[in-house]
């Protein structure tokens, strides 16, 4: 890096504290992206033969813009298309959440990584019609998406604060 950003990254404001939080939030936030992908390959996170709210998004999109719908085939790459800046948007959020924080919490990245599941899985994808609603999902199911998500914050928060050290010393 060059002096000026490791000064800038060193000192202690708000605007190089908020600096330090979003950018170790974002790739904590594509950390836990992958290590949530990684589970949901081991984990079944939804019923057999169900399109994931990712695929709906990007097939209702390609059917807008092309007419047609994506193929079986581009599914897992349209499930990243979304998962991604989703994952580093929430990363994002949660580093300027704890942008004064250097220390690193194994439970509230447990926390915030399951009330990521509840605000997306259980509450707004069901309203917006992506998904089912939880009392149609198997519990199996459900404890499974919960698991892939606790390990999303968890990857997050260890990250976060790894980078948030390393951006400050």
């Amino acid at each position: 890096m060059s002096n000026a950003v490791e000064a800038w990254l060193e000192k202690d404001s708000f605007s190089s504290n908020v600096t330090r939080g979003l950018i170790s939030g974002v790739l904590g936030g594509l950390a836990g992206t992958l290590v949530k992908t990684a589970i949901e390959k081991v984990l079944p996170v939804r019923k057999p033969n169900t399109r994931s709210a990712q695929v709906k998004l990007v097939d209702d999109l390609s059917v807008k813009l092309t007419g047609e719908r994506i193929s079986e085939t581009n599914h897992e790459l349209a499930e990243q298309l979304i998962n991604i800046p989703f994952g580093a948007s929430l990363g994002a959020t949660y580093g300027y959440a704890k942008r004064d924080k250097g220390e690193i919490s194994i439970l509230e990245g447990a926390a915030y990584g399951a009330t990521t599941w509840i605000g997306t899985h259980e509450t707004s994808l069901p309203l917006l019609g992506l998904k089912d609603k939880p009392t149609d999902i198997p519990l199996n199911v459900q404890i499974n998406e919960l698991i892939a998500h606790v390990a999303f914050g968890i990857t997050t928060e260890v990250i976060r604060g790894y980078v948030a050290r390393r951006l400050k010393e």
